[in-house]
């Protein structure tokens, strides 16, 4: 059963928002996808926030390319993320400088996202929810939680990337242990995607049961 407990660092009023993370290859993105498609569930992704605040003509991509240099630039001026990627996995300093900059100006792109939802409560998709301290703007905390070795056989199937990188990517993101002490509901997904659209549906209705039972 989910906990009856709140984020006491919630920092967004309305409405009320439900933090989903994750680690790689936990199927995350397929429960955000179901909240959205079936329950119409209004989802802001983290990943995509990110994207946005390194788009050509944002100061931030000036900063990184100051940095990293042109190596980190496709030839149409976007950022390269894969080789950006490269650089600060195998750089902890570097990753920390990376994170340092784009935390807040990801931070602010959500929170005005948020803050437009109308559904009855609103989703925040994000890998490092925890790490980046984007569970204070939730009042509870969705963990999608599957064993490691599940995780790095999914990515791998999925991106066709190197297991180091993947082993890497894991070592930078919150541990297993970390996510789940700071979850309030819990999805295992070791099983199919039937079985996880059926946790997502379950914890739905106890979202708004939530909601209802906050009004006055």
């Amino acid at each position: 059963m989910p906990a009856d407990h709140v984020n006491e660092g919630a920092t967004v009023d309305t409405p009320l928002i439900i933090g989903l993370t994750g680690g790689i290859g936990s199927g995350k993105s397929a429960a955000a996808e179901r909240f959205a498609s079936q329950h119409g569930i209004h989802v802001v992704d983290a990943d995509i926030k990110s994207r946005v605040v390194v788009e050509p003509g944002r100061p931030a991509l000036g900063q990184i390319v100051d940095r990293f240099g042109q190596a980190v630039l496709q030839a149409d001026g976007q950022l390269d993320r894969a080789a950006l990627r490269q650089r600060v996995f195998a750089e902890p300093a570097e990753r920390q400088w990376l994170e340092q900059l784009l935390h807040p100006l990801i931070r602010d792109e959500i929170v005005t996202d948020l803050h437009s939802a109308q559904s009855p409560y609103a989703l925040l998709v994000s890998p490092l929810l925890v790490e980046s301290g984007q569970h204070r703007l939730t009042r509870r905390v969705l963990v999608i939680d599957v064993p490691q070795a599940l995780q790095i056989s999914r990515t791998l199937a999925r991106d066709g990337v190197p297991e180091a990188q993947v082993r890497a990517i894991l070592q930078a993101q919150a541990s297993r242990e970390e996510r789940l002490r700071h979850a309030h509901d819990v999805i295992v997904n070791d099983r199919d995607l039937a079985t996880l659209h059926a946790g997502v549906d379950r914890l739905h209705q106890y979202y708004l049961s939530l909601r209802e039972g906050a009004k006055p």
